[in-house]
C-alpha cells in the first residue's frame, strides 16, 4: 500500500459500503438454549424487516455446531407488540415451540414441519413472556387487551395448549405485567407488577402465589415496591426463587432462602438492564452450582462466574465488553456479545476454562481489522461540578489523511433511552461516518444505566437540561481536546435521543446542523399520542402533567423552532405508533414558518426503528448528502442528492454557516 492520499475531512472514499448497513441490521435476538439446541430471532432487513426463529443443534463440546435452520412458521414476522417494543416472542422447551405473529397478535404453536396451529383466538389481543406450565399442559403469559376505550389492559392469563383457545385470566388488577415464571415441582407462580408513574426501572413488585388448575392462592409480596426496581425472577435447579434488585445504588443479584431475601455476591455493579422489552437475561444456572452472569461497570460489561456458596466471583476472560442475552442449560452457556470490530453474534461459552468460539457470526467481510476506527470511552466535566461519559469513534482511514490543520466534523449522538446506555460495540453506522473523515462521539448523558442508581437519577425532573448539557459540554469537550471542528458540529439522535437533538439545536447556540431519527418535538404532544407504558414517563422525566404543563411548554423544541438556527433533516417511519408521524410533521412546520433550511422523509412501512434494507441505505445516505451540502464538502462515493428546502435562500441572507 501506498502513501496516504491527503484529502480534506468528509470526502474520504468509506471502506464500508452502506450495504453493509443492511447486514448490520441482521439482528439476532432473545438467544435461548434447550436440550443442546440454541434458538434466537433473526431479523432480516432484506425481507421486509421481519424475525424469523433460527435453531442450532449444538453438538458435542469442541465439535462444530451443525448449520442454523429456520423453524418458524414460513414467511411469520415473529415480534411481540406488547408495550409496544415487545421482546418475549417466542417460547422453546423440548419439543414444544410457540410463537407471537407480529401481524394478528396471536400466539401459534409450530410443528417440527413447521406448521403453525393457533392457540389463542382472533380478536385485539397481544401476548408476551409466556412460560410453559407443564404439569397443566398450558402456557401462562402476559396479554394486552386493546378491545376497550381508554388504555389497554395487561392481565396474566392461562391459555391451553389443546388449542381450545379458551383464555383464563390469573392476575389482573395493575398496570402492568411481566415476567410470569413456573417453578420446577409445578407449584408456584413468581411473577413482577407495577402501576402509573413507574417505568419499571422506577420501581415493580415481585409476587409469589401457589399454583393451581383454579388459579392463584396465598399471593405474597416477596421483593420490591413503588421505589425499587426488581427484575428478572427466575427458578434455579433446586426450586430457589433468583431475582435482580436494586434496593441500594446497584441493581445485584439476590435470592429467596427459609423465607427471607439474602443479596449474592454483592458489588458496585448493574446485573440487568432497563426493562424496556420482555425477556431480559442477565444470569443462568450451571450444574454445579455457579452462576454465570452479565455486570456492567462503568457503562463496560464482562461476564462473572459467582459461586453463591463461597461468594467468589471470578471474571470470565473475553475479548468482548457488550453482552446482550445469556443463556444457560446444565452445563451448556451461549451468549450473545459485540466486539468492537465485528458483527455481534453468538457464542458457545466453557464454563470451566473459558473458552469461547463463534456458534452464530456473520460471514459478511467488513474490512481489514487495521481499518476500523476503534472506540475510545472518556470522561468530562460537565454543568454543576459534575462528570459525564461517552465513547469518541474518531475519523480514521488507513488510506487518507487530512491536511495539515484541519479539524474533523463531529456527530454528536446518545442513545434513544433516555434510560439505556451506549456501547463500544462495532457499529457499522459510526464506522461508515468515521470512514468518511467524520468523527462520532456517543454521549452516556445523566440519566443513562451502567453507572449506578444516582447517575440514572440524575436525569429525573431534568429531561431537556441535564441530557443536552452533557451533549454540548461534550462536543465541547472535543474541541479544546483537538479533537473536533468548532465550526462543524452536528448532533443527531433518534427517538428520545431526537428530542435531546432538537433541544439542543432550539435551545443551545452550538451546533451547526441536525438530523432526528422520529424524535420527539412537543412533550406536551408526546403525552398525548404516545402509548399507555411510556404514557406517564414524562411525569418522573420532566414534571407531573397537567401541573407543570409550563414546563413542557418551555422545552419542547417544536414550539421554539424560532430559535433553531441551522440546518435540521428530519426521518420518521410512518406506521410509527411511540413517536407518531405528528410530531416531524410539527417540526418541519415550524421549520418552515421561520424560514430554516430542512428536509423531511417519511418511510412507508417503518416503525419506531428502520427494519427495510431501502430505508436504511436511503436514510444514511440523505445524512451524507445534507452534511456535504450545509458544510460544503462533497462525500464520495455517488451519494444521491438531497433537496434541501430554502438551504440557498437561508444562505443567501447570511444564515449560519453561509
Amino acid at each position: 500500500m501506498g502513501d496516504p492520499i491527503v484529502a480534506p475531512y468528509g470526502t474520504w472514499p468509506s471502506r464500508f459500503p452502506t450495504e453493509l448497513l443492511v447486514a448490520a441490521g441482521r439482528s439476532r435476538r432473545e438467544a435461548r438454549v434447550d436440550a443442546g439446541r440454541v434458538f434466537w430471532l433473526e431479523g432480516r432487513p432484506d425481507e421486509g424487516g421481519r424475525q424469523a426463529l433460527m435453531c442450532l443443534d449444538l453438538g458435542a463440546p469442541g465439535e462444530p455446531a451443525e448449520a442454523p435452520v429456520e423453524v418458524g412458521p414460513p414467511g411469520m414476522n415473529i415480534r411481540s407488540r406488547v408495550h409496544e417494543y415487545g421482546g418475549g416472542a417466542y417460547l422453546a422447551i423440548g419439543e414444544l415451540i410457540v410463537v407471537s405473529d407480529f401481524v394478528t397478535g396471536r400466539l401459534f404453536q409450530v410443528d417440527p414441519d413447521r406448521a403453525a396451529s393457533p392457540l389463542t383466538p382472533e380478536g385485539p389481543w397481544r401476548y408476551a413472556d409466556a412460560t410453559h406450565d407443564a404439569t397443566r399442559d398450558r402456557l401462562i403469559a402476559v396479554r394486552e387487551d386493546h378491545g376497550g376505550q381508554g388504555e389497554w389492559v395487561n392481565t396474566l392469563v392461562a391459555i391451553p395448549l389443546d388449542g381450545s383457545g379458551e383464555v383464563e385470566v390469573l392476575a389482573e388488577g395493575h398496570d402492568f405485567f411481566a415476567a410470569p415464571r413456573v417453578d420446577p415441582a409445578g407449584e408456584r407462580l413468581a411473577w413482577l407488577d407495577w402501576d402509573h408513574p413507574n417505568l419499571p426501572w422506577d420501581g415493580t413488585t415481585l409476587r409469589l402465589a401457589r399454583l393451581g388448575i383454579d388459579g392463584l392462592s396465598g399471593i405474597r409480596t416477596i421483593a420490591g415496591d413503588a421505589s425499587t426496581w426488581v427484575t428478572q425472577p427466575r427458578w434455579s435447579p433446586a426450586g430457589e426463587l433468583w431475582f435482580a434488585a436494586e434496593p441500594g445504588e446497584w441493581i445485584n443479584l439476590h435470592r429467596l432462602r427459609d423465607g427471607g431475601v439474602e443479596v449474592v455476591c454483592p458489588m458496585a455493579a448493574e446485573f440487568a438492564p432497563p426493562d424496556w422489552v420482555f425477556g431480559n437475561s442477565t444470569f443462568g444456572f450451571l450444574d454445579d452450582g455457579r452462576v454465570m452472569a452479565i455486570a456492567v461497570r462503568d457503562g463496560r460489561g464482562e461476564l462473572l462466574s459467582l459461586d453463591p456458596s463461597t461468594g467468589d466471583i471470578a471474571p470470565v476472560d473475553l475479548p468482548f465488553t457488550t453482552f446482550g442475552r445469556i443463556a444457560v442449560d446444565g452445563d451448556q452457556v451461549v451468549c450473545s456479545v459485540a466486539p468492537e470490530d465485528g458483527w455481534p453474534g453468538i457464542v458457545r461459552i466453557d464454563p470451566l476454562t473459558g473458552g469461547w468460539s463463534w456458534l452464530v457470526h456473520d460471514e459478511v467481510p467488513i474490512v481489514d481489522a487495521f481499518a476500523v476506527s476503534r472506540p475510545r470511552s472518556f470522561t468530562f466535566a460537565t454543568t454543576g461540578g459534575r462528570t459525564a461519559h461517552a465513547i469518541l469513534h474518531p475519523p480514521f482511514n488507513p488510506g487518507y489523511l487530512a491536511p495539515d490543520g484541519e479539524r474533523p466534523p463531529l456527530i454528536v449522538t446518545s442513545h434513544g433511552g433516555p434510560t439505556a446506555n451506549t456501547t463500544t460495540a462495532f457499529a457499522a453506522e459510526h464506522q461508515a461516518f468515521t470512514s468518511r473523515g467524520i468523527a462520532v462521539v456517543d454521549v452516556d448523558y445523566g440519566g443513562s444505566t451502567g453507572y449506578g442508581k444516582a447517575y440514572r437519577k440524575r436525569l429525573e425532573g431534568e429531561w431537556g437540561i441535564v441530557d443536552v448539557d452533557d451533549c454540548v459540554a461534550a462536543a465541547q469537550a472535543l474541541v479544546e481536546m483537538g479533537e473536533a471542528d468548532p465550526a462543524r458540529l452536528i448532533v443527531r439522535g433518534g427517538s428520545a435521543s431526537g428530542f435531546t437533538t432538537l433541544a439542543a439545536l432550539a435551545f443551545r447556540d452550538v451546533f451547526g446542523a441536525g438530523t432526528t431519527y422520529f424524535g420527539i418535538g412537543d412533550l406536551e404532544a408526546f403525552v398525548g399520542d404516545t402509548h399507555k407504558f411510556e404514557s406517564r414517563y414524562t411525569e418522573r422525566l420532566v414534571g407531573p402533567y397537567p401541573a407543570t404543563i409550563e414546563r413542557y411548554h418551555e422545552r419542547s423544541p417544536s414550539r421554539h423552532a424560532d430559535r433553531i438556527s441551522c440546518p435540521v433533516l428530519v426521518l420518521q417511519g410512518a406506521e410509527d405508533r411511540v413517536v407518531p408521524p405528528s410530531e416531524a410533521e410539527g417540526i418541519v412546520a415550524a421549520l418552515r414558518a421561520n424560514g430554516i433550511p430542512f428536509a423531511y422523509l417519511l418511510f412507508a412501512g417503518e416503525d419506531h426503528g428502520f427494519r427495510q434494507a431501502s430505508s436504511i441505505i436511503r436514510s444514511f445516505e440523505a445524512e451524507l448528502s445534507f452534511y456535504g451540502q450545509v458544510f460544503g464538502f462533497e462525500p464520495a462515493g455517488g451519494i444521491a442528492h438531497l433537496p434541501i428546502e430554502g438551504l440557498e435562500a437561508w444562505r443567501a441572507s447570511g444564515g449560519r454557516g453561509a
